[in-house]
C-alpha cells in the first residue's frame, strides 16, 4: 500500500531544496572540518544563500546538522491522521514514513556523512535524539487520534499503545538508515532494508533463520 500525498507547489518545492542543500552544506563542512569549526556563514556560503537566509530555516547552528525538518513530521502526522480507517495503523505509520523517505537512495553519501558528523559531536547526536523524541511524542498523538484514544486535555499522554508505536517505527527508520549506510553504495536498495525492518515487526521479531541483519 501507498498513499500518496498532494503534490506540493513550486514555492514549497524551492523552500524544501533551499532546506536541503543548507542542511547538505552544513554535513559536507562538518564532515571535513568539524561541526564546532564551520559557521554559519560558511553554511550559508556553500549552500548559495544569505545568513539571514539559513535562519528562515534552522532556530540556531546546529540545527542543520542535526537535519530534522518540521514539516516532513507534520506531513507524516498528517498521513497517519487522513489515512484509510481500515488500515492496520502499523501499515499506515510505515507508508506515512515511506512517501517522505522516496528520495534516500539518491542521498547516501549525505546520509553516511550525518551518521559520522553527530559520531563525531556528541552534543548533537543529544539534540537530535531530543528533536526525534519531541516528533515521536507528536506522532503518537496523531496515532492516538487516528485510532480515537485521544487523551483527555491535560492528561498528559497519548496512550500506551499509540508511544509504542511511534518509537519502534521511529527506530525501525532509524535502524534501516544507519543498516543502509553501512553497506557499500549501489549494494543495497534503501527501501528493500527499510520494507524489510517494518516486516520483521509486523511479524512480531521472531528469531530469523538467516544470519541477523537479512
Amino acid at each position: 500500500m501507498r498513499t500518496e500525498g498532494p503534490v506540493p507547489g513550486l514555492r514549497e518545492r524551492k523552500k524544501q531544496a533551499t532546506r536541503t542543500a543548507l542542511a547538505e552544506a552544513a554535513v559536507r563542512l562538518a564532515a571535513e572540518h568539524g561541526a564546532e569549526n564551520v559557521t554559519v556563514d560558511a553554511i550559508s556560503a556553500a549552500a548559495g544563500v544569505s545568513p539571514r537566509t539559513f535562519f528562515n530555516y534552522f532556530d540556531s547552528h546546529d540545527d542543520a546538522f542535526v537535519m530534522v525538518d518540521q514539516e516532513i513530521g507534520e506531513r507524516v502526522r498528517s498521513a497517519v491522521r487522513e489515512a484509510p480507517a481500515a488500515l492496520p495503523p502499523l501499515d499506515v505509520v510505515r507508508e506515512a514514513f515511506a512517501t517522505e523517505l522516496a528520495d534516500v537512495e539518491e542521498r547516501h553519501e549525505i546520509w553516511f556523512l550525518r551518521g559520522k558528523v553527530l559520531q563525531r559531536s556528541p552534543h548533537l547526536l543529544v539534540r537530535g535524539l531530543g528533536a526525534h523524541m519531541a516528533e515521536e511524542l507528536e506522532l503518537a498523538e496523531a496515532i492516538a487520534a487516528r485510532l480515537g484514544h485521544a487523551a483527555p486535555e491535560g492528561a498528559g499522554s497519548p496512550g500506551l499503545y499509540p508511544r509504542l508505536l511511534a518509537a519502534v517505527a521511529g527506530t525501525a527508520v532509524r535502524v534501516a538508515v544507519e543498516h543502509w549506510c553501512s553497506e557499500p553504495p549501489g549494494t543495497v536498495a534503501f527501501t528493500d532494508v527499510f520494507r524489510k525492518a517494518f516486516s520483521h515487526l509486523a511479524a512480531g521479531l521472531p528469531a530469523p533463520s538467516a544470519p541477523a541483519g537479512h
